[in-house]
């Protein structure tokens, strides 16, 4: 998609009129003006329009709890050892499972931001780069890499998507594709 292209999807942005705040989603060694494009979710529904190639949020931590393995597991009926007993875990304790990081970092990311999503069309490319601890506290960082046109009423968004350990270690990391609503439908031409 061409910049004219972006410029026209977004037309008047939400942005505009809504004071977003920055959050740390770059490294602390780049400045508050390189940080422009770097957002904290706002309660306002955000369309294709108010979102730029490049835009980054960072949701809030949440506390990976043995509580939550236990449910998981009795969800998905996947009781590995690893995730319950620290005897076989390769790792010294018992893990978290690595689905369950993947599913809390997609709860994390609906409101950071708060796109109006019409489907999840594909996770791709994806890594599971350090063990999740019963205890850690996680957070995710979302990106918008690329802006696609998808149809009259909806464009397909690209994102890398990272859950970040209290370390500040990237322990997942992939590419979420999905369409996001048009304010307006675009008129089809005659």
């Amino acid at each position: 998609m061409n910049e004219s292209e972006l410029e026209d999807l977004r037309g008047t942005s939400m942005t505009d009129s809504v004071d977003l705040q920055t959050s740390p989603c770059q490294t602390d060694a780049e400045s508050q003006s390189d940080r422009s494009s770097v957002h904290v979710a706002v309660e306002q529904p955000l369309y294709a329009e108010d979102l730029s190639e490049g835009d980054c949020w960072e949701t809030e931590s949440r506390e990976i709890t043995g509580s939550d393995v236990c449910q998981f597991a009795s969800l998905t009926g996947d009781h590995t050892p690893i995730h319950g007993d620290a005897a076989d875990s390769p790792f010294g304790k018992p893990i978290a499972h690595g689905l369950l990081g993947l599913s809390v970092l997609a709860g994390l990311g609906t409101n950071h931001p708060n796109a109006v999503t019409l489907a999840l069309v594909s996770i791709d490319e994806w890594k599971f780069l350090a063990p999740v601890f019963f205890g850690d506290r996680v957070r995710g960082r979302n990106e918008i890499i690329s802006i696609e046109p998808h149809g009259r009423r909806a464009v397909k968004v690209l994102w890398q998507r990272s859950l970040v350990n209290e370390d500040d270690r990237v322990v997942q990391q992939g590419n979420f594709v999905t369409l996001v609503a048009r304010r307006k439908r675009v008129t089809k031409p005659r």
